[in-house]
């Protein structure tokens, strides 16, 4: 199976006063093409770290990152953002909508920075929004739609470009729990339904039981021989496994 990101004894340090502290500690993981993978871990454990850098939007400060088979520190930023356009779609706890733009317009974005209008790409949005439940929403504005709408639209602006491999960054963080519920459903359906790689990070037990992989990350470190094999993990093995590493 291709593996479509992957980490190979990752190092980053950021600078704490006079100290250099470490975030990632010689992490490695794999992504591969049509897998789910969840990676769980305490806020400042790292997780946000680690989609930012197999995304290339930070560098590493050893080891290794590749992303669609490109080792992402042999190549320019221009190819970075390139790679990164053709082959990620990001979907964030903060839905990061633009106030002033309707639905089909904030889900066209990323077609305007391939060189594309939104307008002539409309039939396609619309099915996309029709599929994700937002149906007849398409002229609405941010500020008119729910928690649960608003992170459909994300997912459905991460979805148009038809990038193979989804970042998603606490996805249900704000939101309820039955629209965070739907939410992890939707995204379970998209790695079924349509063969889009999956890397979750997340501290929500529920969230960890739709992947197919949990690996679980603590002070940077992803815990040794410790990972949960799903989909359909029952919740209670996430919280043991959570409670071996007392978090």
């Amino acid at each position: 199976m291709t593996t479509l990101a992957s980490a190979h004894e990752l190092y980053r340090f950021f600078k704490q006063g006079d100290q250099q502290v470490a975030i990632l500690k010689g992490l490695s993981l794999e992504v591969a093409e049509h897998e789910f993978v969840c990676v769980m871990g305490p806020s400042g454990s790292g997780k946000s770290t680690l989609l930012h850098v197999l995304a290339g939007l930070d560098q590493v400060d050893g080891g290794k990152a590749t992303l669609a088979g490109v080792a992402l520190e042999t190549i320019s930023e221009t190819e970075r953002t390139r790679l990164r356009r053709d082959t990620i779609g990001h979907v964030f706890q903060f839905f990061n909508l633009l106030p002033n733009l309707t639905v089909l317009e904030n889900v066209g974005v990323p077609l305007a920075i391939q060189g594309k209008q939104a307008g002539q790409e409309r039939e396609r949005i619309l099915a996309i929004l029709d599929r994700l439940g937002l149906g007849g929403r398409e002229d609405a504005f941010p500020h008119e739609l729910s928690g649960g709408e608003m992170q459909r639209v994300s997912i459905a602006r991460a979805l148009v470009g038809n990038q193979p491999l989804l970042l998603c960054d606490e996805p249900t963080g704000n939101l309820a729990q039955q629209a965070g519920l739907e939410v992890m459903q939707l995204l379970r359906q998209l790695r079924d339904e349509d063969n889009r790689s999956i890397l979750l990070v997340t501290h929500n037990p529920r969230d960890a039981t739709f992947a197919d992989r949990v690996l679980f990350l603590v002070d940077g470190e992803l815990a040794p021989h410790l990972e949960l094999k799903g989909p359909g993990i029952p919740v209670e093995r996430v919280h043991e496994a959570l409670a071996k590493l007392h978090i």
